[in-house]
Protein backbone atom coordinates (compact mmCIF):
# COMPACT_ATOMS: atom_id res chain seq x y z
CA UNK A 1 0.00 0.00 0.00
CA UNK A 2 2.63 2.59 0.77
CA UNK A 3 4.38 1.82 -2.50
CA UNK A 4 0.92 2.19 -4.59
CA UNK A 5 0.62 5.52 -2.28
CA UNK A 6 3.87 6.52 -3.59
CA UNK A 7 3.52 5.62 -7.25
CA UNK A 8 0.08 7.46 -7.56
CA UNK A 9 1.65 10.82 -6.20
CA UNK A 10 4.23 11.07 -8.30
CA UNK A 11 1.67 9.86 -10.86
CA UNK A 12 -1.11 12.86 -10.14
CA UNK A 13 1.98 15.16 -10.54
CA UNK A 14 3.31 14.01 -13.78
CA UNK A 15 -0.22 14.35 -14.91
CA UNK A 16 -0.54 17.89 -13.97
CA UNK A 17 2.54 18.77 -16.02
CA UNK A 18 0.66 17.28 -19.24
CA UNK A 19 -0.85 20.46 -20.97
CA UNK A 20 -2.73 18.58 -23.42
CA UNK A 21 -4.53 16.30 -21.05
CA UNK A 22 -5.03 19.45 -18.22
CA UNK A 23 -7.07 20.78 -21.67
CA UNK A 24 -8.97 17.65 -22.49
CA UNK A 25 -10.24 17.06 -18.78
CA UNK A 26 -10.66 20.45 -17.26
CA UNK A 27 -10.64 22.82 -19.94
CA UNK A 28 -13.23 21.14 -22.71
CA UNK A 29 -15.91 20.23 -20.83
CA UNK A 30 -16.11 23.70 -18.93
CA UNK A 31 -16.27 25.32 -22.18
CA UNK A 32 -18.50 22.46 -23.90
CA UNK A 33 -21.01 23.39 -20.56
CA UNK A 34 -20.54 27.06 -21.59
CA UNK A 35 -21.63 26.61 -25.11
CA UNK A 36 -24.60 24.66 -24.60
CA UNK A 37 -25.69 26.66 -21.28
CA UNK A 38 -25.65 30.08 -23.59
CA UNK A 39 -27.37 28.11 -26.72
CA UNK A 40 -30.29 26.66 -24.96
CA UNK A 41 -30.39 28.06 -21.40
CA UNK A 42 -31.59 25.54 -18.49
CA UNK A 43 -35.83 26.17 -19.06
CA UNK A 44 -37.38 22.80 -18.78
CA UNK A 45 -38.72 21.23 -21.60
CA UNK A 46 -42.65 21.55 -20.70
CA UNK A 47 -43.79 18.57 -22.89
CA UNK A 48 -40.77 16.21 -21.87
CA UNK A 49 -39.60 15.46 -25.52
CA UNK A 50 -36.31 16.18 -25.17
CA UNK A 51 -33.42 16.80 -22.29
CA UNK A 52 -35.68 14.08 -20.19
CA UNK A 53 -38.12 17.06 -19.32
CA UNK A 54 -35.70 18.95 -16.93
CA UNK A 55 -33.17 22.05 -18.00
CA UNK A 56 -30.90 21.74 -20.76
CA UNK A 57 -28.25 22.46 -18.45
CA UNK A 58 -29.49 20.10 -15.77
CA UNK A 59 -29.49 17.56 -18.24
CA UNK A 60 -25.82 18.27 -19.63
CA UNK A 61 -24.01 18.19 -16.56
CA UNK A 62 -23.94 15.07 -15.43
CA UNK A 63 -22.43 14.13 -19.24
CA UNK A 64 -19.68 16.68 -18.67
CA UNK A 65 -18.99 14.92 -15.27
CA UNK A 66 -18.59 11.59 -17.27
CA UNK A 67 -16.60 13.31 -20.00
CA UNK A 68 -14.33 14.47 -17.88
CA UNK A 69 -13.99 10.82 -16.90
CA UNK A 70 -13.89 9.81 -20.15
CA UNK A 71 -11.22 12.48 -21.59
CA UNK A 72 -8.80 11.22 -18.26
CA UNK A 73 -9.16 7.16 -19.92
CA UNK A 74 -8.79 7.66 -23.22
CA UNK A 75 -6.54 10.82 -23.88
CA UNK A 76 -4.31 10.72 -20.80
CA UNK A 77 -3.92 7.34 -19.84
CA UNK A 78 -3.02 5.47 -23.12
CA UNK A 79 -0.81 8.37 -24.16
CA UNK A 80 1.09 8.02 -20.22
CA UNK A 81 1.62 4.00 -20.20
CA UNK A 82 2.94 3.85 -23.77
CA UNK A 83 5.18 6.89 -22.94
CA UNK A 84 6.20 5.00 -20.08
CA UNK A 85 6.99 1.71 -22.23
CA UNK A 86 8.75 3.81 -25.16
CA UNK A 87 11.10 5.10 -22.12
CA UNK A 88 12.15 2.02 -20.85
CA UNK A 89 9.94 3.50 -17.20
CA UNK A 90 7.86 0.33 -17.22
CA UNK A 91 10.81 -2.23 -17.40
CA UNK A 92 12.23 -0.08 -14.68
CA UNK A 93 9.52 -0.61 -12.68
CA UNK A 94 9.25 -4.08 -13.17
CA UNK A 95 13.00 -4.09 -12.12
CA UNK A 96 12.34 -2.50 -8.48
CA UNK A 97 9.87 -4.98 -8.02
CA UNK A 98 6.70 -3.10 -8.51
CA UNK A 99 3.72 -5.37 -9.28
CA UNK A 100 1.75 -4.80 -12.44
CA UNK A 101 -1.35 -4.10 -9.79
CA UNK A 102 1.03 -1.19 -8.22
CA UNK A 103 1.48 0.17 -11.74
CA UNK A 104 -2.60 -0.55 -12.66
CA UNK A 105 -3.60 0.73 -8.82
CA UNK A 106 -2.11 3.88 -9.17
CA UNK A 107 -3.70 5.10 -12.55
CA UNK A 108 -7.01 4.31 -11.21
CA UNK A 109 -5.92 6.42 -8.01
CA UNK A 110 -4.87 9.59 -10.52
CA UNK A 111 -8.55 9.37 -12.47
CA UNK A 112 -10.41 9.61 -9.16
CA UNK A 113 -8.38 12.23 -7.94
CA UNK A 114 -8.86 14.32 -11.24
CA UNK A 115 -12.77 13.44 -12.33
CA UNK A 116 -13.30 14.80 -8.73
CA UNK A 117 -11.69 17.65 -8.94
CA UNK A 118 -12.77 18.46 -12.73
CA UNK A 119 -16.53 16.72 -11.29
CA UNK A 120 -16.60 19.87 -8.51
CA UNK A 121 -15.27 22.19 -10.96
CA UNK A 122 -18.42 21.51 -13.25
CA UNK A 123 -20.71 21.65 -10.90
CA UNK A 124 -19.65 25.09 -8.60
CA UNK A 125 -20.00 26.94 -12.53
CA UNK A 126 -23.10 25.87 -13.24
CA UNK A 127 -24.84 26.13 -10.13
CA UNK A 128 -23.00 29.85 -9.89
CA UNK A 129 -23.56 30.70 -13.38
CA UNK A 130 -26.78 28.94 -14.56
CA UNK A 131 -28.20 27.99 -11.30
CA UNK A 132 -28.55 24.02 -11.78
CA UNK A 133 -30.31 21.94 -9.41
CA UNK A 134 -28.03 19.59 -7.68
CA UNK A 135 -28.21 15.89 -7.64
CA UNK A 136 -31.28 14.47 -6.65
CA UNK A 137 -30.15 11.31 -5.24
CA UNK A 138 -26.45 11.34 -4.21
CA UNK A 139 -26.73 8.06 -2.16
CA UNK A 140 -26.86 6.83 -5.53
CA UNK A 141 -24.64 9.13 -8.03
CA UNK A 142 -21.71 8.37 -5.60
CA UNK A 143 -21.61 5.16 -6.31
CA UNK A 144 -22.78 5.56 -10.00
CA UNK A 145 -19.52 8.01 -10.56
CA UNK A 146 -17.51 5.54 -8.37
CA UNK A 147 -18.03 2.15 -10.95
CA UNK A 148 -17.94 4.77 -14.37
CA UNK A 149 -14.35 5.97 -13.03
CA UNK A 150 -13.22 2.51 -12.54
CA UNK A 151 -14.57 0.96 -15.33
CA UNK A 152 -13.23 3.88 -17.56
CA UNK A 153 -9.98 3.60 -16.16
CA UNK A 154 -10.14 0.04 -16.86
CA UNK A 155 -10.53 0.97 -20.14
CA UNK A 156 -7.58 3.35 -20.68
CA UNK A 157 -5.42 1.06 -19.06
CA UNK A 158 -6.11 -1.64 -21.69
CA UNK A 159 -5.51 1.05 -24.77
CA UNK A 160 -2.58 1.63 -22.95
CA UNK A 161 -1.59 -2.10 -22.92
CA UNK A 162 -2.63 -2.50 -26.69
CA UNK A 163 -1.09 0.71 -28.78
CA UNK A 164 2.47 0.39 -29.60
CA UNK A 165 3.38 3.91 -29.64
CA UNK A 166 2.89 6.94 -27.58
CA UNK A 167 1.65 8.72 -31.14
CA UNK A 168 -1.05 5.33 -31.69
CA UNK A 169 -2.38 6.79 -28.11
CA UNK A 170 -2.94 9.79 -29.17
CA UNK A 171 -4.39 9.51 -32.38
CA UNK A 172 -6.89 6.71 -31.10
CA UNK A 173 -7.80 8.55 -27.88
CA UNK A 174 -8.93 11.85 -29.82
CA UNK A 175 -10.79 10.27 -32.28
CA UNK A 176 -12.72 7.82 -29.57
CA UNK A 177 -12.82 11.48 -27.70
CA UNK A 178 -14.81 13.35 -30.57
CA UNK A 179 -16.92 10.36 -31.26
CA UNK A 180 -18.06 9.90 -28.33
CA UNK A 181 -18.58 13.15 -27.22
CA UNK A 182 -20.98 13.54 -30.56
CA UNK A 183 -22.94 10.81 -30.57
CA UNK A 184 -22.56 9.41 -26.91
CA UNK A 185 -24.75 12.16 -25.44
CA UNK A 186 -22.52 14.66 -24.36
CA UNK A 187 -23.23 16.49 -27.99
CA UNK A 188 -26.58 17.17 -29.21
CA UNK A 189 -29.53 14.99 -28.22
CA UNK A 190 -29.83 11.49 -28.62
CA UNK A 191 -33.63 12.41 -30.40
CA UNK A 192 -32.06 14.52 -33.17
CA UNK A 193 -29.72 12.17 -34.61
CA UNK A 194 -30.18 9.64 -37.37
CA UNK A 195 -30.59 6.49 -36.40
CA UNK A 196 -27.32 5.07 -37.90
CA UNK A 197 -25.75 8.17 -35.48
CA UNK A 198 -27.78 6.28 -32.85
CA UNK A 199 -26.57 3.08 -33.51
CA UNK A 200 -23.08 4.23 -33.32
CA UNK A 201 -23.59 5.97 -29.71
CA UNK A 202 -25.25 2.86 -28.67
CA UNK A 203 -22.06 0.64 -28.57
CA UNK A 204 -19.69 3.78 -27.04
CA UNK A 205 -19.76 2.99 -23.20
CA UNK A 206 -20.01 7.19 -22.86
CA UNK A 207 -23.45 6.44 -23.34
CA UNK A 208 -23.94 4.16 -20.98
CA UNK A 209 -21.83 5.85 -18.68
CA UNK A 210 -23.57 9.21 -19.16
CA UNK A 211 -27.07 7.28 -18.06
CA UNK A 212 -25.63 5.91 -15.23
CA UNK A 213 -25.01 9.24 -13.62
CA UNK A 214 -27.79 10.99 -15.04
CA UNK A 215 -30.57 8.65 -14.09
CA UNK A 216 -29.73 9.21 -10.33
CA UNK A 217 -29.07 13.02 -10.88
CA UNK A 218 -32.16 13.48 -12.50
CA UNK A 219 -34.31 11.45 -10.05
CA UNK A 220 -34.83 8.34 -12.17
CA UNK A 221 -33.42 6.14 -9.90
CA UNK A 222 -30.93 3.42 -10.32
CA UNK A 223 -31.07 1.64 -13.63
CA UNK A 224 -29.45 -2.06 -13.08
CA UNK A 225 -29.71 -2.84 -16.85
CA UNK A 226 -26.88 0.44 -18.13
CA UNK A 227 -25.03 -0.53 -14.97
CA UNK A 228 -24.71 -3.87 -16.14
CA UNK A 229 -23.50 -2.77 -19.49
CA UNK A 230 -21.07 -0.38 -17.54
CA UNK A 231 -19.94 -3.09 -15.73
CA UNK A 232 -19.10 -5.34 -19.04
CA UNK A 233 -17.08 -2.88 -20.85
CA UNK A 234 -15.05 -2.16 -17.60
CA UNK A 235 -14.35 -5.79 -16.87
CA UNK A 236 -13.32 -6.59 -20.17
CA UNK A 237 -11.46 -4.00 -20.46
CA UNK A 238 -9.65 -5.13 -17.35
CA UNK A 239 -9.58 -8.80 -18.32
CA UNK A 240 -7.95 -8.12 -21.32
CA UNK A 241 -5.67 -5.00 -19.75
CA UNK A 242 -3.87 -8.04 -17.78
CA UNK A 243 -3.72 -10.44 -20.69
CA UNK A 244 -1.80 -8.03 -23.17
CA UNK A 245 -0.35 -5.97 -21.07
CA UNK A 246 3.60 -5.49 -22.32
CA UNK A 247 6.31 -3.90 -19.70
CA UNK A 248 8.56 -3.17 -22.72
Amino acid sequence: MRTLGKLAWVEIKLFIREPITMVFTFALPVIFLFVMGGVFGNTPDPEGEIYRGVGPTDYYLPAYIVLTICSISVVGLPVHLTAYRERGILRRLRASSISIWSVFGSQVIVSFFIAILGGILLTVIALLVYDIHLAVSPGLVIPAFIYITIAFAAMGIFLGAVLPTTRAAQGVGLILFFVMLILGGAGPPREVLSVAMQWVGDIMPLRWAIVLLQDPWLGFGWNSFVFGIVSAFGIVAAVLSLRFFRWE
